[in-house]
């Protein structure tokens, strides 16, 4: 079936919250977007909206504190999660980041699918495994995006994959959706906005 790309018109900056339960009430779909420190989240969601700085990159790991909104074509909004990991932030900011995300993911309703950016780059990590663990004990929706695709070759990029797969299959019975993306050349794109398009129509 040929892949439909969703027409980026309107993206736009809503406001930051520190805490879920300031989020807009507005009932419409959301889709957040969560990851390591570092992982190029923001570089992910300025390519997938087609905007250069929507969301504001940073060479300093941790940079995205709160909780994110943007309106994407008046119908839907993505949500910018805090990054977690290794953040050259202090301990007890690290710990907030944990809670805000916690609880966002598992407390707001108008969440669809949390989307969970992993650097491809790197063998499977223990708090990314931890993370997506939760989320499953939790019966959160979500699906992978491994990002940075473009910095391995295609025989290292698919070992890599491969290694996710096997680790996670050692606790799950079958895995989320899985995309592959690149923000310098757009890799997987199309992928996305129709796997949000379709989403938004169920």
């Amino acid at each position: 079936m040929k892949s439909f790309k969703m027409d980026i018109k309107s993206a736009t900056f809503v406001s930051s919250f520190t805490d879920y339960q300031q989020c807009p009430e507005i009932d419409i779909p959301e889709y957040a977007f969560v990851g390591r420190s570092n992982v190029g989240k923001s570089s992910l969601i300025n390519m997938l909206l087609d905007r250069k700085n929507l969301a504001k990159t940073s060479q300093t790991p941790g940079k995205t504190q709160l909780i994110n909104f943007f309106l994407i074509n008046n119908s839907w909004h993505l949500v910018d999660l805090p990054g977690y990991g290794f953040a050259k932030v202090k301990k007890s900011i690290s710990k907030d980041f944990n809670r805000i995300i916690k609880d966002y993911a598992e407390f707001r309703t108008n969440l669809v699918c949390l989307f969970v950016l992993i650097d491809a780059r790197h063998k499977p990590q223990q708090n990314d495994l931890l993370f997506m663990q939760w989320l499953g004990e939790r019966q959160i929706p979500f699906a992978i995006i491994f990002t940075k695709t473009d910095k391995l070759k295609e025989l290292a990029l698919e070992r890599n994959i491969q290694f996710y797969k096997q680790e996670m299959l050692k606790e799950w019975e079958s895995l989320p959706d899985l995309f592959l993306t690149s923000a310098e050349n757009k890799r997987g794109r199309n992928e996305l906005l129709d796997y949000i398009d379709r989403l938004n129509q169920i």
